[in-house]
């Protein structure tokens, strides 16, 4: 009974969240609570019983899409293409291509705000415990190269890995701030940035 129980608590927390990420991609702002639940098929109080806030409800979509973000990087991380720049240039776009599949703009910017606003909140915290995985994911694969000897061995990756990942993440908060930038324009701007640090790291 009890892995049944678990199944359909699975089922409902599944059935809750691609509703929100239906609403949410709409309008963030305008979505209600009611509307999630009856498209979901549940009962506002169950709604409120796993998330008690509409942002507990965009974290839980934040985080299902940095899931599945580290784990694609994971593959890249233990086989990544040979050199720095491209190496980096693939873990780095893979990580912008993933972004808008259940998000948009302006529900980044309000997970965003969430992590600055309600920093020591449990939905703050968990926004920067997010970024320290994707931060540590990019060292890893630093340390990787550095292991097949594709860069100097006297390099301290986990500084850099900071550097590249605190650039990253800049760089998308400039992409989610403007409506009118792509992707493909930020992974220029990224890749032109990365390029000269990435020479630097070259043995």
């Amino acid at each position: 009974m009890a892995g049944l129980r678990e199944r359909q608590k699975a089922d409902r927390q599944r059935r809750i969240l691609e509703a929100a990420v239906a609403a949410f991609r709409e309008s963030y702002r305008a979505a209600r609570i009611e509307d999630l639940a009856a498209k979901a098929e549940v009962s506002v109080g169950t709604v409120y019983n796993y998330y008690p806030t509409k942002g507990d409800i965009l974290m839980a979509v934040v985080t299902m899409e940095v899931e599945e973000v580290l784990a694609q990087g994971e593959a890249l991380v233990a086989e990544p293409p040979a050199g720095a720049a491209q190496a980096l240039g693939a873990l780095i776009d893979g990580y912008y291509d993933h972004s808008l599949v259940y998000l948009t703009k302006e529900m980044w910017r309000h997970a965003m705000a969430i992590s600055i606003e309600a920093a020591e909140t449990p939905n703050g915290r968990h926004y920067a415990a997010l970024d320290a995985k994707l931060c540590d994911q990019v060292t890893r694969l630093l340390d990787r190269l550095r292991a097949r000897g594709e860069i100097a061995p006297a390099l301290p990756v986990a500084e850099l890995g900071r550097i590249v990942f605190n650039n990253l993440n800049q760089m998308f908060m400039e992409f989610a701030r403007d409506e009118q930038m792509t992707i493909d324009t930020l992974k220029r701007k990224v890749a032109a940035q990365t390029a000269p640090l990435a020479g630097l790291m070259a043995v």
